[in-house]
């Protein structure tokens, strides 16, 4: 999977958001300042060659719409996000933000927590 751009993972969130839609849609849904009608026809374009995006044409006038759901793009992008900065260790991704205080010791009970209500008993 290719990686995305800032402005076309702005597009993607745009479209995840709306479902399929015209680039008028995705325009309105897009944080301001919006962009204009020619440049997300331009980053839809690139992420059509790209393989996350596809269209229903209606006429004139085209649908799109994502091929690569939301959390498989999120599952990507952090697993790149481990493996480069990170060893591909989650453990070191985890350690980072203790160091940084932006995960409390609160949290970090809570997230072995989850880990723990996550895991399927062995038999």
């Amino acid at each position: 999977m290719k990686q995305l751009t800032k402005a076309e993972e702005q597009v993607m969130q745009a479209l995840w958001q709306t479902g399929p839609a015209f680039v008028k849609d995705i325009i309105e849904v897009m944080p301001d300042p919006k962009p204009h009608y020619n440049t997300v026809s331009t980053l839809i374009k690139i992420l059509m060659e790209k393989g996350f995006v596809d269209y229903k044409a209606f006429g004139k006038s085209h649908q799109y719409f994502a091929l690569i759901t939301k959390d498989a793009y999120s599952h990507k992008t952090v697993n790149n996000l481990v493996k480069g900065y990170f060893g591909g260790s989650f453990s070191n991704l985890v350690s980072f933000f203790v160091k940084e205080k932006e995960l409390s010791i609160n949290d970090l009970e809570k997230l072995v927590q989850k880990i723990k209500n996550t895991q399927k008993p062995k038999p």
